[in-house]
Formats: structure tokens, C-alpha cells, sequence
């Protein structure tokens, strides 16, 4: 199988919500980040690939672009890395030379890779628009009103925060305020063991599916050991007891990518595909994950198809950027998209040629743009945070 051909190759078909997300129709209020403070280039230009490579080729080492796994294959051509969030911001801090990151991911990806490098390093935003629904459903005000709630229940002083690396630099200060640590879907069992050797209690933010999943499969904690944070609530729409008696509390935020995959959506490729193996990304809700046979980060899923052998047949639960190009680079596997319908994320979907060829040739020609710069206290506490995830055992 190859993904040259047709979405329907991957048994998947657009929708008109996921069209108007990606930004191919006509309602303004779903075009928030098509502008940008100069002259974007045309979609249709036949030239854009080699208007990026020679805007590349200008700016030399002094240029280091990053391409998250989700991104489009136009835009991944032209990374000199590609990885998760966590593995590009790294990556990013390990190469000081380069005065500028551009950074093809998202914004809170952004942030932590400025909070990662050095002062005389900009990193830029090809889109300022490309953010994260989940991220973006943790404010500030949110956590901070969330913590004022645990301190009145008498819990806070025994509860230790856990952030998930898809969260904004103000939650990551946060945590890092709190003695808290970050995690990544690769570690956040790690995290978690961490936390309650500090504490008695966890507060897991943003997404309470990566949270329950880790404290349910990972852990042996009960469902009945989860509580649900409704930041749209008094008090969380909970009762003090039930933050006593709560082990986990879960924020109730979720990646809009992963928390469409349903139980519905695996009975139906097992029906279609006998003997598929079904592997999903443990942002998806508990009962996908209780029902997939395997569950992991994406650096797993992309480990797990490199070593899958000829033949097998693997339904993916993960974005559909990704899925494609795994189905692509594994022509001897059945590689199918878990759900019938489209689901890139559209918010990442927002950084595309127009956009890249924009930022490198704004930078070719010595103007800074859509520059990302974390202030000095959230950076210091965030950091704190992202240290201790690194200092993890």
C-alpha cells in the first residue's frame, strides 16, 4: 500500500467540518492565521518549492527547521528534523549556531523550544495560528482557580502537578511554581511514579485521557481512584470529598485529533480487516485504549510499524498526516486509519508552503517575523519543570 494515491486509499473520506478546519472554504471566522503581515505567497504558485529551497539555501546555518510527525509532507520535506514535540525542541537546543528555529508545529511547541534554547536563538511560527485546542483548554486563570479549590478542599499541600507536554509555557510555569514536573506520552508513567512518591495526590493537566490512561493501565489505580476537573464549573463541578478521596485529578481537557477515535471505530476495522492489529495513541478515550491491542507514543507507533513484519495489517489511531506517511514508507503492511473520516489537526494543518516560503524568505531578507518569546519568569519556572522531567528516574 502506498499513500500516492487518494485518501480513499486509507479508506478515509473529508468531511465538510474537516475541510472547513483545513481551510479549504469560504468562512472567515475558520481563517484566522491565512494572513500574514506581508505578501503570502499564492497556494497554486508552481514555484513555492523552489522559493523554499532557495530561501533555505540563503539563509544556510544560520536556519534550523523543525517538522513535527503531524505536519504536511510539503512542509516535512523541507525539516532538517523531524520528531515529537519534546524530541524537536531538544533538538533545537542542541544546535546553538543556528540563529533562527522555525519551528512547523504548533504554538505551545514553540514556546518550549524558546524556552529550551539560548537568548541569541529566535524562534518562529511560520502561522501564528496554528495552536492547540488542547492546550488552549487550560488557562492560567483556569489552573490557578483549579489550585485556590484544592487549598480550600485542604488537598493542595498533598497534591503534586503533572503537565503534559502539550500545554502552554503559563501551565508549565505553574507546574514548575508547585514542585510539580512535565511529562511526554513516552514517560508519563515515569512522571506519574514521581509525583506520588512527592505526594498523595495528582493534578494531571491538560489532557484527562493521557492521565487516566497512565494512572488506570499503567499504574493499577481504579477509575474510581479518577476524578474530573470541570474548569467550567464551581469547584470543578466537584464535592470536597471527592477531591479527598481522588488520586487522580483530571483536567477535563482532550486532544480533538485523538478523542474522536471510538470504540465503534475499532469493532468496525476488526469487522473489515480479520486479524488487524489495532494500535492507538494513549491520548485516546479509556475504553479505545481497553479495546486496542497496542498503545503508545508516536515515536512507539512509528517504531512498532518499522518492526512490524511483511504482511501484517495495522489500524492506526492517530493523526491522519502521520498515518499516511507510515503507509507510504511501509508499501509491504496494510496501514489503515482507525476512523472512517478525515482527522488531521487542523490547527497544525495551518502551516503549509505559502506560509514556510513566507517565513524563509521574510528571514532570507533580514526581517525577523512571528517571532515566539516566553517572558523571563514563566521561562524560569517552566524550565524548572522540564528539568525535573528530565531528572526523572
Amino acid at each position: 500500500m502506498t499513500t500516492t494515491e487518494p485518501l480513499d486509499v486509507l479508506d478515509v473520506q473529508p468531511t465538510p467540518l474537516a475541510l472547513l478546519l483545513l481551510g479549504r472554504e469560504s468562512d472567515p471566522r475558520s481563517e484566522r492565521g491565512v494572513d500574514c503581515p506581508g505578501d503570502l505567497p499564492a497556494a497554486s504558485d508552481p514555484d513555492l518549492v523552489e522559493r523554499a529551497r532557495a530561501a533555505k539555501a540563503r539563509l544556510g546555518s544560520k536556519v534550523f527547521i523543525l517538522g513535527h510527525h503531524y505536519q504536511r509532507d510539503e512542509v516535512i520535506e523541507f525539516a532538517d528534523v523531524t520528531g515529537d514535540s519534546f524530541k524537536l525542541a531538544r533538538d533545537a537546543a542542541a544546535r546553538p549556531e543556528a540563529e533562527y528555529i522555525v519551528f512547523c508545529g504548533v504554538h505551545f511547541m514553540a514556546e518550549s523550544a524558546d524556552i529550551l534554547t539560548s537568548n541569541r536563538q529566535a524562534v518562529i511560527l511560520p502561522d501564528l495560528a496554528a495552536g492547540c485546542s488542547m492546550a488552549d483548554m487550560a488557562t492560567a486563570e483556569q489552573v490557578a482557580e483549579c489550585w485556590d479549590v484544592l487549598t480550600e478542599a485542604g488537598v493542595a499541600g498533598t497534591t503534586v502537578p503533572v503537565s503534559y507536554m502539550n500545554s502552554s509555557a503559563d501551565i508549565k510555569a505553574f507546574t514548575g511554581r508547585h514542585g510539580g514536573t512535565i511529562c511526554t506520552s513516552s514517560n508519563a508513567e515515569r512522571a506519574l511514579e514521581w509525583a506520588f512518591s512527592q505526594g498523595e495526590k495528582v493534578l494531571f493537566l491538560p489532557d484527562q485521557h493521557l492521565g487516566r490512561n497512565t494512572a488506570v493501565r499503567d499504574l493499577g489505580l481504579s477509575l474510581d481512584d479518577c476524578v474530573l476537573y470541570n474548569p467550567h464549573k464551581p469547584g470543578g463541578g466537584l464535592t470536597v470529598q471527592q477531591l479527598r478521596d481522588a488520586k487522580m485529578i483530571l483536567w477535563r481537557g482532550h486532544c480533538s485529533v485523538h478523542g474522536r477515535f471510538s470504540i465503534e471505530s475499532v469493532e468496525d476495522v476488526r469487522a473489515r480487516i480479520p486479524g488487524v492489529n489495532v494500535l492507538v495513541h494513549p491520548e485516546c478515550k479509556h475504553e479505545v485504549v481497553s479495546a486496542a491491542d497496542y498503545v503508545g507514543s508516536t515515536e512507539y507507533i512509528i517504531k512498532a510499524l518499522d518492526a512490524a513484519p511483511a504482511g501484517s495489517a495495522w489500524a492506526i489511531g492517530t493523526e491522519l498526516n502521520l498515518v499516511r506517511r507510515l503507509a507510504k514508507a511501509h508499501p509491504d503492511k496494510q496501514i489503515v486509519f482507525l476512523d472512517k473520516t478525515v482527522c488531521f489537526c487542523s490547527t497544525m494543518n495551518r502551516i503549509d508552503l505559502p506560509h514556510l516560503v513566507w517565513t524563509l524568505e521574510s528571514l532570507a531578507d533580514g526581517k525577523l517575523v512571528n517571532r515566539i518569546q516566553v517572558d523571563e519568569e514563566t521561562e524560569r519556572y517552566a524550565k524548572q519543570a522540564l528539568e525535573q522531567m528530565l531528572a526523572l528516574p
